[in-house]
């Protein structure tokens, strides 16, 4: 017994003829948004780096929430969660996004903590 898969994107804001057409349609706009992210990498605009949200910069927010929409249309449309029951669905991506999301802002932290002591220097505390 064959199982079709659905054939359209965005919650059926774009539908496609066949599973071919369909795999370059999601290639195509995973390519557009890993385009984005490489050229605000590249360009880096002034009002997102000076700028910060939650003690971040912008930018960084940015490249954050493209990477977590990637990993998210991964993991719905080639992995097909979209064909699974509705609690393995939420199960998989809720929990890897959460982790993912936990695993960024524990570098974030971390990273942020080590930039500080390079530019201000180790500073000893008299107590």
């Amino acid at each position: 017994m064959a199982h079709e898969h659905k054939l359209e994107i965005f919650r059926g804001l774009v539908k496609f003829k066949s599973n071919i057409t369909k795999i370059w349609g999601i290639f195509l706009f995973l390519s557009i948004v890993t385009v984005i992210e490489v050229a605000f990498g590249i360009v880096k605009p002034d009002f997102l780096i000076d700028n910060t949200f939650l003690a971040m910069k912008l930018l960084n927010w940015i490249f954050i929430i493209l990477t977590l929409v990637k990993a998210y249309y991964i993991t719905w449309d080639f992995m097909h969660m979209r064909d699974e029951t509705k609690g393995l669905r939420r199960s998989v991506v809720w929990t890897a996004i959460f982790l993912i999301c936990y695993l960024v802002l524990i570098l974030l932290i971390e990273g942020d903590y080590i930039y500080e002591v390079y530019k201000s220097g180790f500073v000893k505390f008299d107590f």
